[in-house]
């Protein structure tokens, strides 16, 4: 701007006026400003402007990652959760900006506020570092966490019924006469340990206690899940349902299963979790729990709002549905 003021014989505070088209600056001086900034390829940067007048419109959404686990951006849960969110921050006029940090070190999220990046931030999942949020919250860095509710939470959650779905998976299987359902994921993570209290309670309701070798321990990457599956199957440990901690998983398990001649869901029933669109097209199609994801991001964009107008939002839990499919009946 001090460049193109030098050219045009001018302050630098008459080009801002003649780049931002105040009808303070006369006309002739407004067009030679305007085609020295052309011929000098200048434009006028919308988020430094955005941040001299206090009206930050870029709000950012954070995927951490465990560095010797990378579940990539390319999951099909993150990018339906992501694909739900710019939808609606796009309706409302705001840009958005993706970002990665380790999830070991969620402290990174803050200096995308405090350089003025972004006004307010989503953050995907809580990956095992409560505390670390509630520092975040308690530094009143403005962020909302797509989570389950935790005790003694400074921070703003929204999250599906993650208890109740692993339930409604596992009661579905147990309802169909089903003996042995085993779990698969990795209950060591918040919203997965949830998911396996439901598969618990399914059990309990009936006056049931699953075999404990049921439980299969497996990250969300599908290759992890893959062996994670072949290693149980390798255990000769019988089942004749399974119900994983997500689609992604329960897709996986199912072509092991087919590789092995374990047909499903004859042999061996499946119900995953999030209803992704990949769960329709699976062979056979994935009975799955859906999360109701547009809901999801619309309440996360109110809820952060509400933080960025100075307000308490409180944590929401939303409900999840089961949809049977052919893996399943």
């Amino acid at each position: 701007m001090a460049d193109i003021a030098a050219l045009a014989g001018v302050s630098t505070a008459t080009v801002s006026r003649a780049l931002n088209g105040s009808p303070l600056i006369r006309l002739d001086t407004r067009q030679r400003i305007l085609e020295l900034a052309q011929a000098h390829q200048y434009t006028v940067h919308a988020g430094a402007k955005n941040l001299r007048r206090g009206d930050n419109r870029t709000l950012g959404v954070v995927i951490p990652y465990l560095p010797d686990r990378r579940q990539q951006v390319t999951d099909p849960f993150f990018l339906a959760m992501l694909g739900n969110l710019a939808d609606v921050l796009t309706d409302q006029h705001y840009d958005l900006l993706l970002s990665r940090v380790d999830a070991d070190h969620l402290d990174q999220c803050a200096a995308l506020f405090d350089s003025g990046r972004v006004a307010g931030m989503v953050v995907i999942g809580q990956w095992g570092h409560h505390e670390q949020l509630n520092a975040l919250a308690q530094r009143q860095v403005p962020l909302v966490v797509w989570g389950a509710q935790l005790p003694d939470q400074a921070y703003c959650s929204v999250g599906s019924d993650n208890q109740s779905g692993g339930f409604l998976a596992t009661e579905h299987l147990l309802a169909g006469g089903r003996k042995r359902v085993a779990f698969m994921g990795d209950h060591h993570t918040t919203e997965v340990h949830l998911r396996y209290q439901g598969y618990l309670d399914a059990h309990r309701r009936r006056g049931l206690m699953p075999d404990p070798s049921l439980y299969i321990p497996s990250p969300f990457t599908p290759l992890e899940a893959q062996q994670a599956m072949h290693n149980f199957c390798d255990q000769g440990q019988p089942l004749d349902a399974l119900v994983a901690a997500s689609d992604l998983i329960a897709i996986s398990a199912m072509g092991v299963l087919n590789a092995r001649g374990i047909t499903v869901p004859q042999q061996v029933a499946v119900v995953g979790y999030d209803d992704i669109d990949a769960a329709l097209h699976s062979f056979p199609p994935l009975s799955s729990v859906r999360q109701p994801l547009q809901m999801a991001a619309q309440t996360l964009l109110e809820c952060l709002q509400a933080l960025l107008k100075g307000e308490q939002p409180a944590s929401r839990q939303l409900p999840t549905t089961l949809v049977p499919r052919q893996s399943s009946t």
